[in-house]
């Protein structure tokens, strides 16, 4: 059966822009950039943590003919593309202060809640973040 999961897949509209936006600011690595051909194959993932990568994909082949891409991007700028993603962190608020230093736009600051302090961004692309910092037990 399954042992884990690899890979989750945001869909962006510019693979650079995305590279300077989940490495540059958010401090992920670039695991693998690799051309197959008919795409490029760009994931990036924790500094610590390879055991789930990001997977920074544009809409088109081989997974999409040119009307549903088109169809993602539309949906990409809604910010409807996708199911995001959810990072753990030690500080949400130091975490949050630093990212809205470096020009990160959110879209929720932190907030308490019963599962801890977590707060909301948007990457470039629209798709929606968050990351969480879990209460002291």
């Amino acid at each position: 059966m399954f042992k884990h999961i690899t890979h989750t897949t945001l869909y962006v509209t510019d693979q650079d822009e995305a590279l300077d936006f989940y490495v540059g600011k958010l401090g992920l690595v670039v695991h693998t950039d690799a051309d197959v051909d008919v795409m490029r194959f760009l994931t990036v993932a924790l500094p610590d943590d390879d055991s789930l990568q990001i997977m920074l994909l544009l809409p088109g082949p081989p997974l999409h003919d040119e009307a549903t891409a088109e169809q993602v991007r539309e949906l990409i700028a809604k910010g409807g593309a996708g199911g995001g993603v959810i990072f753990e962190t030690d500080d949400c608020v130091g975490t949050y202060e630093r990212l809205r230093d470096l020009g990160v736009e959110f879209t929720q600051e932190p907030t308490k809640r019963f599962y801890g302090t977590d707060c909301a961004l948007r990457d470039p692309f629209g798709n929606p973040l968050r990351f969480t910092e879990r209460p002291a037990t």
